[in-house]
């Protein structure tokens, strides 16, 4: 088999814990896999690299940045191929460039156009262990760039689906994907499998372990994924097609996501064109808009509530300022005291009444809903951020997932 095994900062944040890994990874080799790795930088030399720059520039450039950032991965490729070396084993480590990977011209979140894994193919028939640094690639210009958050878990997918690997195992700090967070219930359970749809919208939806654009991809390139922890040999979770699960489950999960921000624009406009200008001018600022609601007000005009992430507040009430100096919109508002959480689940697809029960457990438990979102796998509400936890842990008993 070729598995690739990809291991994040925590995993190699010590040499002892980089120790670790390669003695994970030589048990690997012995039992007469090809391995390939794909290594983020040891946890803390990111932000420590981001405070070297800047005490030189307040806002350095984005290539300079992703020349500077790139590095603390390719530390912890050359220590984790020393460590293999040193153990027995043919080893040889790779940057994103001498791996094959190829970006688009963007800098600092670039996405990955192409991987050439002939050099790759090459080291696997010579006998080598791969160790790749994650996160990043090179343009067609032959600059180095960094694909942004969660770019080494979408290198080890992309590497996977590159080279046709068997499964690809991403390491990190928890065992697996959980029924909700363990932190908020302690009667969470873990799941042995779930399918890349489900995990696409608990991902999108708050949940931490994988980032959105990794499961994107192994979905695109039909990649098993397993995420587990690097700390034991406890067995992970699954992330596969839905017709490899034999009998999905009606909920899988509750996500909850605090990151979020209402924006409530009174006294728009009732004139073609206005919202799509609003909408659009977010959407090239790059604000993610999530859950909306229309509705007509009393004086002829509409009245237009949506979320977004916190992070991008800022930059929308930037552009929602211009549309008020304008006279388009009239008034104003923003709550940062929400969260919103979400029941999800494949299941949904062919029972009726999981919306009900969502809907009968917040009133059971006095929580009023603000916002209402569903897909064809979930639902998911926007509600006071005092109530997230007594919400969740209401959810996950009302759906018997601690059974």
């Amino acid at each position: 088999m070729l598995i690739v095994q990809k291991f994040g900062g925590t995993s190699v944040g010590t040499v002892e814990r980089i120790q670790n890994v390669a003695t994970r990874v030589s048990k690997t080799a012995k039992e007469g896999n090809d391995v390939i790795v794909v290594v983020s930088a040891m946890s803390g030399e990111t932000n420590k690299l981001v405070g070297y720059a800047a005490h030189f520039s307040s806002n350095p450039s984005k290539p300079e940045m992703d020349m500077l950032l790139s590095s603390g991965e390719r530390v912890s490729a050359s220590l984790l191929s020393i460590a293999l070396q040193e153990m027995g084993h043919k080893s040889l480590a790779m940057t994103g460039r001498k791996a094959g990977v190829l970006t688009d011209t963007s800098h600092t979140k670039a996405r990955i156009a192409d991987i050439n894994p002939k050099r790759m193919k090459t080291a696997i028939k010579e006998g080598n262990i791969i160790v790749v640094a994650g996160f990043q690639g090179v343009n067609e210009h032959g600059d180095v760039t960094t694909l942004g958050r969660g770019g080494s878990d979408l290198s080890a997918v992309a590497i996977a689906g590159a080279m046709g690997a068997d499964l690809c195992e991403i390491y990190t700090d928890v065992s697996g994907i959980y029924t909700t967070d363990p932190r908020i219930e302690s009667k969470a359970k873990k799941l042995d499998m779930i399918s890349y749809d489900e995990m696409l919208e608990l991902a999108s939806m708050g949940a931490k372990v994988l980032q959105t654009r990794s499961v994107e991809m192994a979905k695109k390139l039909n990649v098993n994924l397993v995420t587990r922890t690097s700390f034991s040999d406890e067995a992970g979770t699954l992330i596969t097609k839905e017709e490899n699960i034999m009998e999905a489950p009606l909920v899988s999960g509750i996500a909850l996501d605090r990151n979020q921000a209402r924006i409530s624009l009174m006294g728009v406009k009732d004139k073609p064109g206005i919202a799509s200008d609003i909408f659009n001018k977010l959407a090239d600022a790059e604000v993610n808009i999530d859950v909306i609601i229309q509705n007509k007000a009393h004086d002829g005009t509409t009245n237009i509530d949506f979320t977004v992430p916190l992070d991008d507040l800022g930059q929308a009430k930037s552009i929602v300022d211009t549309f008020v100096a304008s006279g388009d919109i009239k008034d104003d508002s923003y709550n940062e005291d929400i969260c919103k959480v979400s029941v999800v689940g494949v299941g949904m697809k062919s029972h009726a009444g999981v919306a009900a029960k969502a809907f009968l457990t917040m009133a059971d438990n006095n929580i009023n809903i603000n916002m209402i979102s569903t897909s064809e796998i979930k639902v998911s509400m926007v509600i006071d951020e005092k109530y997230a936890e007594l919400a969740v842990r209401g959810l996950h008993a009302a759906y018997e997932l601690d059974k």
